[in-house]
């Protein structure tokens, strides 16, 4: 398929997601004095606090973090990042002159909320993209605490702008609620990208694996694993790549291995269950 195709497909997931995130921010959360976690929460804050449009300081939050990005996580990473986080920014502010906002049951906003929220998100996660904030954080803490899985260190994230909200809004409920937006959102997530918790198993064969295998490891930061192999029909040495990730950073890989060695050939099957470092635990 063609570039021009391919990125008229990334657009129209980034708008139609980014409506469908600033809707639920300014149908449901923000009038409900919910501020879940991620930037989206910091910037809902500082609404409440300083009458700062939501849209507005979500970009202004995430221009360090860009910044950050190109010098430790690569420009191919920051690319998708800018333009959907932009687009969400812009369509918040736009959403906010035109949608009406809903007072009713604070937990039916905080679940509509966090499924609209997370229904956009799948969208642009599906289409190689991503909305910076906690996982441009996430990313640049784990380069000195790779210990710490990245969903552990986003849920730490959040936690700190939840109980935050708690406070600002000297209101516990506030909290609560926006641990349901963040529960219903991820579900939802899960669901969309990942089949409820199934992943994608990864071979790859080239005659660059490691340079392959480099990118994977710095700009995916998942792990990898190397074997050597023989060409059944050419009987020339061969590395072969092995390496489990997410539904939605496949594309990723692919853009990768394009990138690198457009002769590479590349192999990718469904897992019914991930359990290790960065997936499910042994539980």
């Amino acid at each position: 398929m063609s570039k021009s195709k391919e990125s008229a497909k990334d657009f129209a997931a980034f708008f139609i997601g980014g409506s469908l995130y600033a809707l639920a921010v300014n149908v449901f959360t923000l009038p409900a004095s919910i501020a879940p976690g991620g930037l989206t929460g910091l910037a809902t804050l500082l609404n409440h606090l300083f009458e700062v449009p939501v849209g507005t300081s979500v970009l202004v939050l995430n221009l360090p973090l860009f910044l950050l990005s190109l010098f430790y996580l690569g420009r191919n990473f920051l690319a998708k990042t800018m333009v959907a986080t932009i687009m969400i920014s812009v369509l918040i502010d736009l959403f906010a002159m035109v949608l009406p906002a809903y007072h009713g049951n604070r937990l039916l906003a905080a679940i509509y909320g966090g499924v609209f929220s997370g229904v956009g998100l799948a969208l642009i996660l599906l289409r190689g993209g991503s909305t910076g904030g906690t996982d441009i954080i996430a990313k640049l803490l784990l380069r000195h605490r790779s210990s710490v899985g990245l969903g552990q260190m986003i849920l730490m994230i959040d936690a700190i702008i939840i109980v935050l909200s708690a406070v600002i809004y000297r209101n516990v409920d506030s909290g609560l609620y926006a641990c349901i937006v963040i529960f219903s959102s991820t579900t939802v997530l899960d669901r969309l990208l990942y089949n409820a918790g199934s992943g994608k198993m990864i071979y790859i064969v080239s005659q660059k694996a490691s340079e392959i295998n480099h990118a994977i490891l710095t700009e995916m930061m998942r792990g990898v694993t190397l074997f050597n192999g023989v060409g059944g029909y050419s009987q020339k040495p061969r590395q072969v790549l092995f390496c489990a990730v997410r539904r939605n950073e496949v594309w990723r890989i692919k853009q990768l291995v394009k990138q690198i060695d457009p002769h590479a050939f590349m192999t990718v099957a469904d897992v019914g269950q991930v359990l290790g470092e960065g997936f499910s635990s042994f539980v």
